[in-house]
């Protein structure tokens, strides 16, 4: 089917401000309207996200929809300013898109909404506003619990990410319209963006707890909230799993749950492969709630998601080896809790020990974590984590005999942990590895958790040094085939510096071997009807980019061993590249370090630079951000400078510090 594109949609809401879409259309939608897909983020249409555009919704259009991608209010070409993540504002607009959407001519009323990320998220929290005219929603690594399973806190730890993330959109934040699309009004709208770009790193610092500010946009306050039906989707690689899983669990509306074990991307492009033809199956799913189409598509199981086989350490993958695995539902009764406790010689035994109160006794190094990879992978770079031996030696280790049959695992494990340590602001990492015969460690689940919010996230407390306290570390979903003659190893840790910011102080843990086990998520293989297969990735080609400066994604750890000084320093950089179809150039680099000295806890700070550039003909604008972020015992420390620079001249210059208190971390 033939293909119309329509560069920029205007699309007006309530207080006069304007939105921009561009919409894919099948040529003969007058004459047949068809339903909408709208997928609504930040990350701009026009540039930095076509090619990834081209491959979904000329696809939908091909099949008979329209494919609508709309850039949130403040970003690309939309008229306003975005001040945070999916505050009331963005909702509102979003609502309000769908119902315009659902009114247009070439429209049959039905619209859905599809997103990565940004798109899956808001795509649940305006399903559980319920406009009208959405019917059906894709979530693609999302979540439904902003606090606990985003890219700002894991366990009530803050994680790396919140600082690298920010640095993002603070670079995003930075950029203007395109002057080819907003006309000579696009200068004034740049500058009204760069006046309001405040560092969104200062306000996530400043909620440390879960409060208000993240229970907005969680809809796991309340599940029943959504009443259309739900297709969850992530990868094992991706840092949102776990929602794929409370979803299928808590939703109450039709819904399938899919976990490949891809990176943060879609899966008809998904790295680590295979990817598959997701067109295909997204538009089954549409077929069936936009066109209520009686196909078979819920008669796939509840849960389909690929168990991942053993694989030698490495930080990346073009392709993990394994298998598809379908649940008819979730939880699945095919799936026993199995308990293993710790033991003296550094055992892991199906048996509690007779010695309860023996203690083993661990305090890790500050550089623990330097190959832990990404919270969340993106598989541009190798961001993975890397052998465990490396960081074993810092760590106290259980590990089981080797294994005399396979064992499979599907499901979150929970670690169960007494303890008592020797500074009132304490956290733990725990990590299960597939140890091989030749003793390579792959990770292939892990969990962090601070010790002061054992009362709940939204209660920290301090503790008492010295006294006794037992808690839950939830570890990620995963799903994994141990084989014949591997070992399960468990790793405990206090730091894991810089997948999460390390406590005030070092601290000292003694891990109590009564009361203390790990609790194993173990799947009956024998039972793995039905099959699940899926078709190979077929799409259009995407938007074509000719390459002026080749990319360059490395991440290098640096060891001085007179200063005992570390840094992990990560590069991003897509190089120079042209836009053909739209002329433009556009210029991408960031560079983070993340550094610390000995045991200095004092010494920890992580840095972000980023450097963006757009040009066509006598036309360029370049912007700089850096982020440094630091901490004492008593609170963090910002700082971020911006700068933007039209024709090589230098038109805007702003710096920021902050000082925020730290509350129980």
């Amino acid at each position: 089917m033939s293909v119309r594109v329509h560069e920029d949609v205007r699309i007006p809401m309530a207080d006069g401000v304007s939105l921009s879409a561009r919409i894919w259309l099948p040529e003969n939608v007058s004459e047949s309207p068809v339903p909408a897909i709208l997928e609504y983020i930040p990350y701009r249409k026009r540039d930095f996200t076509r090619a990834r555009d081209e491959t979904l919704h000329r696809s939908y259009a091909e099949h008979g929809y329209a494919g609508v991608r709309v850039d949130l209010r403040g970003s690309g070409e939309s008229e306003g300013i975005l001040t945070d993540e999916y505050c009331q504002q963005e909702l509102d607009d979003g609502y309000a898109v769908v119902q315009w959407l659902a009114e247009q001519d070439w429209c049959s009323g039905q619209v859905g909404m599809i997103g990565i990320s940004w798109g899956g998220f808001n795509g649940l929290q305006i399903a559980a506003m319920r406009p009208p005219a959405l019917k059906a929603v894709v979530t693609v690594c999302s979540t439904d619990d902003r606090y606990s399973d985003d890219v700002h806190y894991m366990g009530g730890c803050l994680l790396g990410d919140n600082l690298s993330w920010a640095s993002v959109m603070f670079a995003y934040n930075s950029l203007p319209p395109d002057p080819d699309l907003r006309g000579e009004d696009w200068r004034a709208l740049w500058h009204e963006r760069l006046e309001a770009n405040d560092p969104w790193l200062i306000r996530w610092l400043e909620h440390q707890s879960r409060d208000d500010y993240w229970r907005h946009g969680s809809i796991c306050e309340d599940y029943d909230a959504v009443q259309c039906p739900v297709m969850a989707v992530s990868g094992w690689a991706d840092g949102y799993t776990d929602a794929v899983f409370r979803l299928m669990e808590r939703l109450s509306v039709p819904r399938q749950g899919l976990v490949g074990p891809w990176s943060h991307k879609y899966p008809h492009q998904g790295v680590p492969g295979p990817a598959i033809d997701f067109q295909g199956e997204t538009l089954r799913w549409w077929d069936r709630w936009l066109k209520t189409q009686d196909n078979d598509v819920m008669d796939e199981p509840m849960l389909r998601a690929w168990v991942q086989e053993a694989a030698e350490p490495a930080t990346r993958y073009h392709h993990r080896p394994g298998r598809w695995v379908g649940e008819k539902h979730w939880p699945s009764p095919k799936i026993e809790t199995r308990t293993l406790y710790i033991a003296n010689g550094g055992a892991l035994e199906h048996q509690p020990p007779e010695q309860t109160e023996r203690a083993y006794t661990l305090q890790s190094p500050l550089s623990l974590g330097l190959f832990a990879g990404k919270w969340c992978s993106y598989s541009t770079g190798p961001d993975l984590p890397y052998d465990q031996r490396e960081e074993d030696g810092g760590a106290l280790v259980f590990e089981t005999d080797a294994l005399e049959e396979p064992l499979e695992l599907l499901g979150a494990p929970t670690l169960t942990l007494r303890c008592r340590v020797n500074r009132p602001v304490a956290q733990v990492a725990a990590r299960i590895s597939d140890v091989a015969v030749d003793g390579k460690a792959t990770r292939v689940t892990y969990g962090v958790f601070n010790l002061n919010h054992r009362q709940g996230h939204h209660a920290p407390e301090r503790i008492e040094p010295g006294e006794e306290i037992t808690v839950e570390v939830p570890l990620n979903h995963f799903g994994h085939r141990f084989t014949t003659g591997h070992r399960l190893r468990l790793s405990l840790s206090t730091s894991y510096w810089p997948l999460i910011w390390p406590s005030p102080e070092p601290v000292c843990m003694d891990v109590l071997a009564g009361g203390t086990s790990l609790d194993l998520p173990v799947r009956d293989a024998s039972m793995d009807a039905p099959v699940v297969s899926f078709d190979r990735p077929d799409f259009p080609d995407p938007t074509v980019k000719t390459r002026e400066q080749e990319a360059e994604h490395r991440w290098i750890v640096h060891r001085d061993l007179e200063t005992s000084a570390s840094v992990l320093q990560v590069t991003k950089d897509e190089g120079t590249y042209r836009i053909e179809d739209v002329d433009l150039e556009i210029g991408d680099a960031t560079r983070e370090y993340y550094r610390s000295v000995g045991e200095d806890f004092g010494s920890i700070e992580g840095e972000v630079i980023a450097w963006r550039q757009l040009a066509r003909d006598d036309w360029s604008i370049e912007t700089r951000t850096r982020t440094l972020l630091q901490a004492d015992t008593e609170a963090f420390h910002v700082y971020a400078e911006l700068d933007a620079w039209e024709a090589g001249h230098r038109v805007f210059s702003r710096n920021w510090h902050r000082r925020i208190p730290r509350g129980c971390l």
